[in-house]
């Protein structure tokens, strides 16, 4: 599946929820860490959405791979300093908050693992090499697939065809 848009990226969405819910738990008036402890915090929560935000951007697959790895690094981050936050008395309050995220940021780590996956076994090299030969290519090619997946599914179920697909 291609995207137009870094918004759209199920893994972006996931790492925005990770930050919001990182800054709902520092901002609150309860908040026992440290400033610096808070600022770290936010900003490696912060640092896993928009670095796939700007390896998307960058319009190369290879460039958009070094930055999902950066991205899962960040996530791996968060976790870490979760990690030492549920060990802290001080943190009690937090615990289901704290448990809650890093399950978030596990779901952004590995999402970034099975794109970059993805990408690294894919033919795609990124927007800013294609040209238009290569994009009529790729578009002849992806309504192709997209008919034949069609034809697929509107032959009965137990079609020898279409249990060969599966």
């Amino acid at each position: 599946m291609t995207f137009a848009r870094f918004e759209d990226i199920p893994a972006w969405q996931e790492a925005v929820r990770l930050a919001e819910g990182v800054y709902d738990m520092t901002e609150s008036k309860n908040w026992p860490g440290s400033r610096s402890l808070q600022d770290q915090l936010e900003r490696a929560a912060l640092s896993v959405s928009n670095n796939i935000a700007e390896g998307f951007e960058r319009g190369t697959t290879s460039e958009l791979l070094a930055f999902i790895y950066i991205s899962r690094g960040s996530a791996g981050e968060v976790r870490s300093m979760l990690c030492f936050l549920e060990r802290r008395k001080a943190f009690g309050d937090f615990k289901s908050q704290i448990s809650n995220l890093k399950s978030t940021a596990e779901s952004c780590s590995r999402q970034l693992r099975g794109w970059a996956d993805y990408l690294q076994n894919s033919e795609i090299k990124g927007q800013r090499h294609l040209n238009d030969k290569a994009r009529r290519q790729y578009d002849a090619g992806k309504r192709a697939g997209d008919f034949q997946q069609e034809l697929l599914e509107k032959l009965p179920p137990d079609h020898p065809l279409r249990k060969r697909s599966l």
